[in-house]
């Protein structure tokens, strides 16, 4: 399919690319592979979108071939005329939980009353509730609840997600998750191979799977962690090598020791990791993660500063998502001390039935500019670029020849709308791999 998209605001997010050098794939010697993301924005570069003020783009083969200058007419593909609207990358939420079974509604209840996330836990309830319906619904279900979730976050725009395990928490139903995810890794239509028809527009989000067997401890289980540690992860490592693992530390979870005998062990198989760290109490994990490469902290709302400076100035991301303070307790990452100290910032959405049930990238964007104390483009480059570069991505979260072609058109002409107004509809259309998915 040929796209072109003429008239419009692009936010490129290449900051100090001259829009001149943007004409063509050819011209600039990119092709489908080209590594045209260069990495995360750190610091006070994450403020630079670089922006070309009134531009076309044009998409063949799943691919911008051409950015800037005034695309030729063609009696072929689809045409759009953006009337100087902002085109974006798509959004990559580079930390969910999208796939699970049941509801959380019970507990939503109870918090409400003033009872704790951490009590809730210690009692047998949050994570391991889900766990529970998750052991119990079949491979089939799992996949059509996670086509539906892709689905309605596509049309928000979010093109690639980043999909955790983690609520099997044996070794037969951490595989069975990950097996559905792997229905849709690197952009295949799951729903297809169970003989559903897939409908146009589905099925083309990019997802990149993350094997959390540390999110909870299973006390029901006799050498819990021993197992994982020893007999899941072996699992993990024979039908997905190389797969991100993934821990939660935190008190009544998983303790800074247990998840250290964890990624060692990990590492040791060729397994990258990141963890869930210092979202209620600083356990010590993050610096310990640092120091040990990680790919990203993620949570970071009770981090001290001398940890956030710890983090920013190192290799590692740090992931902020206020989707969770905003539902569980009205704690936040501080983002902007952590940019201002050099960091490479990304934010989630952090999608699931408990601490943020919501699947909407703008609305994170709208919360990180308020609790973060972002700016509209900081919280931009954070679910873009950065957000790509974290999940090792270097053909997505720009806009420039030879990236793939994810695209948001929003129905604004100014970005900094899309921060300031919450709880509505900003994407006007959505292109995913170079297929129109969504166009008003």
């Amino acid at each position: 399919m040929r796209v072109v998209i003429r008239n419009a605001r692009v936010l490129t997010m290449l900051p100090g690319v001259p829009a001149g050098s943007l004409g063509s794939a050819a011209a600039c010697g990119l092709g489908v592979d080209a590594a045209v993301n260069p990495g995360p924005l750190r610091g006070a570069m994450a403020g630079e979108l670089g922006v070309i003020a009134r531009g076309d783009g044009v998409v063949e083969d799943g691919v911008v071939v051409s950015l800037g200058a005034a695309a030729s007419r063609s009696s072929g593909g689809v045409e759009i005329d953006a009337r100087g609207r902002v085109l974006m990358p798509g959004f990559v939420d580079a930390h969910t939980h999208a796939l699970w079974a049941g509801d959380r509604l019970d507990e939503w209840d109870m918090k409400r009353r003033g009872v704790s996330y951490l009590d809730i836990l210690k009692a047998g309830g949050g994570i391991m509730s889900t766990v529970r319906a998750v052991r119990a619904a079949s491979e089939e279900s799992l996949a059509e609840s996670l086509h539906s979730r892709l689905a309605s976050m596509l049309r928000e725009g979010t093109t690639t997600v980043e999909v955790k395990s983690g609520y099997g928490l044996t070794t037969a139903d951490e595989l069975k998750m990950l097996r559905v995810i792997g229905r849709y890794v690197g952009g295949r239509r799951g729903i297809e191979a169970s003989g559903r028809r897939v409908g146009d527009g589905e099925g083309v989000t990019w997802v990149v799977p993350t094997a959390l067997i540390g999110h909870a401890i299973d006390g029901e289980q006799p050498d819990f962690v021993v197992r994982t540690i020893g007999e899941t992860l072996d699992a993990v490592h024979a039908e997905f090598p190389g797969a991100v693992v993934d821990a939660y530390c935190e008190s009544g979870a998983w303790s800074l020791e247990q998840c250290a005998r964890l990624f060692a062990r990990a590492r040791s198989l060729g397994h990258p990791f990141r963890v869930h760290t210092d979202q209620f109490n600083e356990l010590g994990m993050t610096r310990w993660a640092v120091e040990h490469g990680a790919v990203s902290v993620d949570h970071l709302e009770a981090s001290s500063i001398e940890t956030l400076r710890a983090v920013a100035e190192s290799g590692t991301f740090g992931v902020m998502l206020p989707c969770a303070g905003f539902h569980t307790d009205g704690r936040y990452g501080d983002g902007r001390r952590f940019l201002d100290e050099g960091g490479a910032l990304v934010i989630a959405t952090n999608v699931n039935p408990g601490s943020a049930p919501c699947a909407s990238m703008p609305m994170a964007v709208a919360l990180a500019v308020r609790f973060l104390r972002l700016s509209p483009a900081e919280a931009l480059t954070a679910c873009t670029r950065n957000a790509a570069a974290l999940l090792g991505l270097t053909d997505r979260g720009v806009i420039g020849p030879g990236a793939r072609a994810d695209l948001i058109l929003l129905k604004h002409t100014d970005e900094r709308m899309l921060a300031y107004e919450f709880g509505g509809d900003p994407v006007e259309a959505v292109v995913a791999g170079g297929r129109v998915v969504r166009s008003h």
